[in-house]
């Protein structure tokens, strides 16, 4: 017999309220509604000016364009004719998600203003702190992330998939506490000083 903590009616009455709660809303990627955009990527940011401006630009919202049935805004003309010639090389990798969160398959919601260029793709993560744990085994992290665990993530719902990675975890699983404590032996330091 397995048994679970807390085991009983209430609680597993519980985890499938939250199962069926969760699967029924959100998608696969990491996007917000404002005005008329229901599906509106990276927060309403130009994702070129990413690349060409180094900097998070608000885009305008009256310079947009559709691609996978997701919106993009722009902050100028050019910047909309350079993604609708080649989207695929500034869309957000991971769905927009964190790019540390995803090595781990725990789909959350990445701010649009933390960033890194990598090999030409843009990553987004949670906070500063994510991003500074992700660089610390950028390339381990990258691997976990972009094979089997985005895998895994990627044709989910999001809440439903990070709901269940709170409760099954995947191998090499390092919490915020362990990577804080391993920034700390490597560097001498706490994170962020």
């Amino acid at each position: 017999m397995i048994r679970f903590p807390a085991c009983g009616p209430l609680w597993l009455g519980s985890v499938a309220v939250a199962a069926a709660a969760l699967s029924a809303c959100g998608g696969s990627v990491n996007v917000v509604s404002e005005g008329g955009d229901a599906n509106l990527m990276l927060a309403g940011h130009d994702p070129v000016a990413y690349f060409s401006a180094g900097m998070a630009v608000p885009g305008r919202i009256d310079i947009k364009t559709e691609h996978r049935d997701l919106t993009y805004r722009f902050a100028s003309d050019e910047d909309r004719r350079q993604f609708i010639s080649s989207p695929d090389r500034y869309v957000p990798q991971f769905g927009a998600f964190c790019a540390q969160h995803m090595a781990y398959a725990v789909p959350v919601p990445a701010s649009a203003e933390i960033f890194k260029i990598i090999d030409g793709k843009l990553y987004l993560f949670a906070d500063a702190r994510a991003k500074l744990y992700f660089e610390m085994d950028q390339a381990r992290n990258l691997d976990r992330a972009s094979l089997s665990q985005y895998c895994q993530a990627r044709d989910a719902n999001w809440r439903f998939q990070a709901f269940k990675r709170q409760m099954f975890r995947v191998p090499g699983y390092k919490s915020d506490a362990e990577l804080a404590d391993e920034y700390r032996k490597r560097f001498g330091r706490k994170p962020g000083t």
